[in-house]
């Protein structure tokens, strides 16, 4: 057997836990035969010895359900393919609730499975515990059962896993840590072990717990910490059979599941313990944490009054070992922002087994492709900040992030720690004002705003109560008055030289070779024509561009527009983001009060939609871009960071007596859904092109410059798409929507909401989602077609529609609406007037 590593590979992965593993496995079921795991002691060492082993399937995303989907699928015939015993077993799972708002939830979850093809069945207290006789259920309202989870023997998995790997040419090397990752003028170009030098063009960091550190040498931000996990398993119990179904209780905080005639009972406490802040040895293997029974002890309590056989069983194990968190309980997948041929797959979250066949195909595709083969954006590690390498905010926000896992899921919800790492300079006056702040990007935004007696951090509910209340009066006023909504977290990224059109005429669909002072706003595709973004950009000289971009897509935009600026001549690219703010003054009362703090002319003459200018204000200065993303008349204000406050401070002043209201991004969001205006990471993404998305108007078919995708999109040209972005309203439904809930056209699933909230112009229920016929999504099929909505397990009548619900032809942006004009649909109209 090779003990030494070779001297090149096309593949090398470095860690040989299950993640790694299912990689290599993934890469030789690919063709690849030149894969090269490097693992520093022994296989399976870090975390994936001490797992639990749960296989659940329910997620918050369509390709996350997949990957889960995947995983469980391929559990049950890799023993067949491999030859290795894995131990999995379909036993199913079932999920109690025991309050009104996890029940909400539960519903609301197996509405969001059927929208993703799994099975989850709502049943009641008797028949959850018919399935697992053990159960008290006298307190519990309802129960979700999915038949196809199960469980597996974590150690026999991984080493099926490196069995087919090896059987397709993988050479897996134990003992052989690497000590550097190479890179050469910012591609990948090997790796150093204490053997020797491997080169390779492409290599992903598999080291769970050391991953962090590893991407650290490189100047690489992958956020991820330690924390401690507990469980216990009991000594046998009479009776208990192999085929007893998973159970948790997630109000109770605890999971259990049979194992060899025992229960093991898992933990994901409140206040999690997070553990190595300074770094993990390297040497740890195969080791676990001292105990801390009394930090269990109130959990294990609750365990054994929803179980009472606890009571009356001695514990054979108490066992707590480190798993890694993220800050946003999300997984970290893909590729390094600056560093070709290096990527990542850690930080799952104590989700590694069941995730690790779906993740280990991901990568391998992504990987020989050098694309992901469908959106993975909210694993994508490219979400990650700078600032979350920190040590000290890993190590606050991972206490919480444990808890997490199982904490209700409440709508524009953010954790409650690690905070107040980026705030506008406007922060402090919008707390006066009664801001709700949330996060996104470590930026604090202010979700709305209410009384100043409830807490800042303060979250939404799946009710219309206080939180509805106020985004609605945001909401009216942008549509009937003015309103002032702070954007500072918005990306600020200037392209710059002699070629620095040509440049972006190559990236974007749209023609960006527009006069000094206009905006365009473009796509920016793959080459099969997927949206890898979507931007906005001001051309401010001959040779200058600004271009503006959502906080979350700062560091996956600055990263493609330098990978393609090294290709393009003369071109800079610099991230101006910390030098801006961005006030947006929107609503049909905009230019009235902008007249009153600047000499500019903001007639429609002088300043036209989709123009920027620079403009006196107060006693500074600002770039003034006649935009929005609510539907009305209204300019962004981008003001330099210092002059802010002043600017702010004389927008309101003047704006008084217009009844100038404060508004936050839950009314963003409700505003632009009834525009129809899309947003990238929710209704478009890298798999979804122009065409599909309904906007084809963004697309330069006649401009002299090819641009990526060009091609792909040439193939849709003409064509009727058979899975299309269409507007739904649910006129008549009680229960709000936030995502995900199932379309349903004539009895038929034809597709899933992508967002949604609450139109308060419309007066009902409204959202975006991608359906699907293969004869083509037309206007003649909407039309035809009776559509309902299905809203936490329940469906309610709906009205499709390819255009917007309010303002379809743009007159109140542009300014062009007269009174006499109809700016609601009349289709929603004539349903309306049905109730």
């Amino acid at each position: 057997m090779q003990t030494k590593p070779p001297s090149h590979a096309e593949y090398v992965i470095v860690g040989g836990g299950i993640i790694g593993l299912s990689i290599a496995y993934h890469l030789t079921r690919l063709g690849h035969r030149e894969v090269l795991l490097l693992e520093r002691d022994q296989l399976t060492c870090g975390t994936t010895w001490h797992a639990a082993g749960l296989v659940t399937q329910l997620r918050a995303s369509e390709n996350m359900a997949k990957l889960a989907q995947y995983t469980a699928g391929l559990f049950r015939e890799l023993e067949q393919v491999t030859g290795q015993h894995t131990g999995f077993r379909q036993c199913g799972s079932i999920t109690v609730a025991a309050t009104p708002a996890r029940l909400e939830e539960l519903r609301r979850g197996a509405s969001m499975g059927r929208s993703f093809g799994l099975d989850v069945e709502m049943i009641d207290a008797a028949e959850a515990r018919r399935r697992v006789p053990l159960l008290n259920v006298s307190d519990v309202l309802g129960a979700a059962w999915i038949a196809s989870d199960g469980k597996t023997n974590p150690v026999d998995t991984a080493r099926a896993f490196a069995t087919g790997a090896r059987q397709g040419g993988a050479k897996i090397l134990e003992r052989t840590p690497v000590t550097r990752i190479m890179v050469e003028e910012g591609r990948t170009v090997g790796v150093e072990t204490a053997e020797g030098i491997v080169r390779t063009e492409k290599v992903v960091i598999c080291a769970g717990m050391w991953t962090r550190s590893l991407a650290s040498d490189l100047n690489w931000t992958v956020p991820l910490h330690a924390a401690e996990h507990f469980y216990v398993v009991t000594e046998p119990i009479r009776d208990l059979s192999p085929e007893t179904p998973t159970v948790r209780d997630l109000d109770a905080c605890f999971y259990a599941k049979e194992d060899a005639a025992k229960l093991l009972v898992g933990f994901f406490e409140l206040n999690g313990k997070p553990w190595g802040a300074d770094g993990i040895p390297r040497e740890f293997s195969f080791d676990a944490l001292p105990d801390d029974f009394e930090h269990i002890e109130p959990y294990l309590a609750d365990a054994v009054r929803r179980m009472p056989a606890l009571e009356n069983v001695g514990l054979q194990l108490s066992f707590n070992g480190p798993e890694s968190f993220t800050p946003d309980n999300r997984f970290l997948l893909g590729p390094a922002p600056d560093i070709a041929g290096l990527y990542v797959a850690s930080g799952f979250n104590s989700c590694g087994i069941e995730s690790s066949g779906g993740a280990g195909k991901v990568m391998a595709e992504w990987m020989s492709a050098g694309m992901p083969a469908n959106d993975y954006w909210e694993m994508d590690v490219r979400r990650a900040m700078p600032f979350q390498r920190n040590r000290r905010y890993l190590r606050d926000r991972t206490g919480e992030a444990v808890g997490l896992l199982y904490a209700l899921h409440r709508p524009h919800k953010s954790p409650a720690t690690a905070r107040n790492v980026r705030v506008s300079p406007l922060h402090d006056r919008l707390v006066v004002a009664g801001a709700k702040f949330g996060e996104a990007a470590g930026w604090e935004r202010a979700q709305w705003f209410g009384s100043s007696d409830a807490p800042t951090n303060a979250y939404a509910t799946f009710n219309r109560d206080e939180w509805f209340r106020a985004s609605k009066r945001e909401h009216e006023a942008t549509r009937s008055g003015v309103a002032l909504f702070d954007q500072t977290s918005f990306a600020h990224l200037l392209v710059q030289g002699r070629d620095a059109l040509a440049f972006l005429q190559r990236l974007s669909t749209n023609d960006v070779d527009v006069p000094v002072g206009r905006i365009v706003y473009t796509p920016w595709l793959n080459e099969r024509g997927g949206m890898e973004s979507d931007v906005t950009i001001a051309r401010t000289d001959d040779k200058e561009f600004l271009v503006v971009t959502a906080a979350m897509q700062r560091i996956r935009d600055l990263a493609w527009l330098r990978m393609h600026a090294k290709s393009a001549g003369q071109v800079f690219v610099t991230d101006v983001s910390s030098g801006y703010t961005c006030l947006s003054i929107m609503g049909p009362r905009s230019r009235e009060l902008l007249m009153r703090v600047s000499p500019a002319d903001f007639s429609d003459a002088a300043f036209p939609f989709a123009s920027a200018r620079e403009i006196e204000i107060g006693y500074g200065m600002a770039l003034a871009c006649r935009m929005t993303f609510v539907g009305e008349l209204g300019w962004e204000l981008h003001i330099p960071a210092e002059q802010t406050l002043g600017v702010y401070d004389a927008v309101i002043a003047a704006g008084r007596d217009l009844d100038l209201c404060h508004a936050g991004y839950v009314a963003l969001n409700t505003l632009r859904l009834e525009a129809g205006y899309r947003d990238w990471g929710a209704d478009v993404s890298d798999e979804d092109s122009p065409l599909e998305a309904g906007l084809g108007f963004t697309i330069a078919w006649k401009k002299n410059e090819d641009f990526i995708g060009r091609a792909a999109l040439d193939l849709q040209r003409g064509q009727i798409p058979r899975r299309r972005l269409v507007q739904l309203a649910a006129p008549r439904a009680e229960p709000l929507m936030f995502g995900t809930e199932p379309v349903w056209r004539n009895g038929s699933l034809v597709g899933y909401l992508r967002s949604a909230g609450f139109g308060h112009t419309l007066g009902c229920g409204i959202g975006m989602g991608y359906l699907r016929f293969q004869g083509g999504v037309s206007a003649d099929w909407l039309s035809e077609g009776a559509f309902e909505i299905e809203i936490a397990g329940k469906r309610h009548a709906a009205v499709a529609s390819l255009r917007a619900f309010y303002d379809a032809g743009r007159t109140r942006v542009k300014g062009e609406w007269r009174k006499t004009e109809q700016l609601i649909d009349p289709n929603l109209l004539i349903a309306r007037s049905k109730e």
